[in-house]
């Protein structure tokens, strides 16, 4: 939807890994450097750890876009806890071999014989595990053992592991993973964004979709994103994903502190009623309530209808309160049309001030609601591609 409003030709803030938008930062470039130093090497392990939303996939992207796939034969695999026996089939299938059963013997020829043949042709291989994190110790030394794998003196496998923290710990720390430590032949932990990067990260993303200042971005507003998501990458998009939208939905051609205030604390109510796990935000002072969490897969069109409904209903009932006060109150006279006195004409503009203040929150409460229950439609219809036409 915003990409429209604002003339983008591609959504700049999309949370799936894309090297087009790769960015590199100061710790992005090291690790680069060093997967660009192991991949030299061309055995043994190279370990890259960050936290959730750092960047790792989409490194991983950039560095798919630059090998040679005639030179380098890449599988990867995403794990979730996998024991070592299960790992070995999940090897096996990411590299394309069609194994019957569950033997895992029967899995590891066909591995150590694929990769064999590859070494014949003149191809070398790398395994890239991502959330290893996820994998128990067996798993980890399956992995080890894969690394032993040769054809002579020659090296058959290299494997590019990804984590979050907790693996770097797990690496450095625990006895049975000796051998497997000794095989790292390098090691990086992608940093989160510093202030001046979450700027010029924004700036660049924007610029790959054509954006020429529209919406305007000030800088205290850069400032503030960069304390509410950490230098996350993956928050950065999170937010700027929200703002661009509420932008397009109140067709602001600037994007506000107040506004970033706003989606913060949406999104914090989310998080803290289990609509959202994706995350932590720090908290924004906001002028209203926040809207209810709406769960962004449950959301048919009768519970929409019947909330807009409801919320014509309030604004319908609310103006009629308007003007029904402005009229009692623009004569200055009483129900039976009687002149009132300086105090009580007094008493009545201040219920009347008091009144109209109360509306406006209510009024306030509702275009918060109604703008977080569209919000949420919208990103449940752009999430699967099928939705298009609703």
């Amino acid at each position: 939807m915003y990409e429209q409003f604002y003339g983008f030709t591609a959504r700049p803030f999309q949370l799936t890994p894309d090297p087009q938008f790769y960015f590199e930062s100061v710790s992005h470039k090291k690790a680069m450097s060093y997967l660009g130093y192991g991949l030299g090497q061309g055995e043994g392990f190279i370990v890259i750890t960050g936290e959730v939303g750092a960047g790792k996939s989409t490194l991983v992207a950039h560095l798919m876009e630059r090998i040679d796939p005639a030179a380098l034969t890449v599988a990867q695999v995403v794990t979730s806890a996998l024991d070592g026996a299960e790992l070995v089939h999940v090897v096996a299938q990411a590299f394309g071999l069609a194994v019957e059963g569950h033997d895992k013997a029967a899995a590891l020829g066909a591995i150590e014989r694929f990769l064999q043949d590859e070494a014949r042709a003149g191809r070398r291989c790398l395994l890239v595990v991502d959330e290893c994190q996820n994998l128990d110790l067996a798993a980890l030394e399956e992995l080890r053992m894969l690394s032993n794998f040769q054809l002579g003196s020659h090296p058959l496998l290299q494997s590019l592991l990804l984590g979050q923290p907790e693996f770097r710990r797990t690496l450095a720390h625990h006895p049975d993973l000796e051998q497997l430590r000794q095989r790292i032949i390098a090691s990086h932990h992608l940093e989160a964004l510093d202030e001046n990067e979450v700027a010029a990260y924004v700036r660049h993303r924007l610029g790959h979709v054509g954006w020429s200042g529209h919406p305007d971005l000030t800088e205290e507003l850069l400032d503030a994103l960069y304390r509410q998501t950490d230098g996350i990458p993956r928050r950065v998009n999170q937010v700027m994903n929200r703002l661009l939208l509420l932008g397009a939905i109140e067709e602001r051609g600037e994007l506000t502190l107040a506004m970033l205030g706003d989606v913060v604390a949406e999104m914090a109510a989310d998080q803290t009623r289990g609509a959202h796990g994706r995350g932590d935000l720090r908290s924004a002072p906001v002028s209203s309530e926040p809207a209810p969490a709406v769960a962004a897969g449950s959301l048919p069109a009768t519970e929409v209808a019947a909330m807009l409904a409801d919320r014509d209903a309030r604004t319908a009932e609310l103006e009629a309160a308007i003007s029904e006060l402005q009229a009692a109150g623009s004569g200055h006279r009483d129900a039976e049309g009687e002149a009132l006195s300086p105090e009580e004409v007094r008493i009545a503009e201040a219920r009347i001030a008091a009144e109209l203040e109360r509306i406006e929150a209510r009024l306030e409460e509702q275009e918060q609601s109604f703008r977080h229950v569209l919000t949420m439609l919208i990103e449940w219809l752009e999430e699967d591609p099928s939705r298009e036409a609703a």
